[in-house]
């Protein structure tokens, strides 16, 4: 019985967890900032108890973890409403480097390395430090930067060329071999004219793993069988 039991906290645990994370939202989870880290470590520690520990009282756990959430969501509620309080929850964006000159000082108090900050600044394609004009510590931990202006890549704009095609969001049309039915019926797109689309490229839609119109209004198909003689890499 006592497995059973585990089992039973553990999908119980694991269930709350999901709900949680739906209340709290997508930001919370994408952008971990100072009252996010402490709410997720101690929510675990929280969640860890329900499912193996039988010497506390489930519903004692269970309160725990109600009271933490709301804490929680509390501190995310008033921190969108006031942006003192949001300061000292959330913290702010920290310039490391501006106007092209390292803040040693801010590195020192964020405790940030040259060797991290250059891994960070190569993660952004800059390998050379003299080309950032400014580079921020954001609040999620990533580092924001704007390079140069001798060393931003060219634009379309500064080129004074006409961008005619209109950019759209693209439209996934199969996924995984299943026709997205939703996809097709929010875009005004029928089944029939997907599957003319399949056969001009000379398929049927059991070969086509993905299909997707870009956002420049092509369509692209992927088949299961890629017919590579030699793949650079297979597992």
């Amino acid at each position: 019985m006592e497995i059973w039991e585990i089992i039973f906290r553990s999908v119980l645990a694991f269930t709350i967890m999901m709900l949680i994370a739906r209340i709290l939202g997508k930001s919370t989870i994408a952008q971990m900032t100072y009252h996010d880290f402490v709410a997720a470590i101690t929510l675990g520690a929280i969640t860890a108890n329900i499912s193996f520990n039988n010497t506390i009282d489930i519903w004692l756990l269970l309160t725990a973890l109600l009271t933490f959430t709301v804490i929680a969501y509390l501190l995310m509620f008033f921190s969108m409403k006031n942006r003192k309080l949001r300061n000292w929850f959330s913290g702010k964006p920290t310039v490391l480097i501006q106007e092209g000159k390292i803040l040693e000082g801010n590195m020192r108090k964020l405790k940030i390395t040259l060797d991290t900050l250059n891994q960070e600044l190569r993660g952004k394609n800059i390998f050379n430090i003299q080309d950032v004009q400014y580079a921020v510590l954001e609040l999620n931990g990533s580092i924001s930067v704007l390079p140069k202006q001798e060393c931003m890549p060219v634009t379309r704009k500064d080129l004074h060329l006409d961008v005619r095609s209109k950019q759209t969001f693209p439209i996934e049309l199969v996924m995984d071999g299943h026709i997205v039915e939703a996809n097709l019926k929010q875009n005004d797109i029928t089944t029939e004219w997907l599957h003319s689309q399949i056969k001009k490229k000379g398929l049927s839609i059991e070969n086509v793993n993905y299909a997707v119109i870009s956002s420049d209004g092509k369509v692209y198909f992927d088949e299961y069988e890629d017919q590579i003689e030699h793949p650079v890499d297979k597992e």
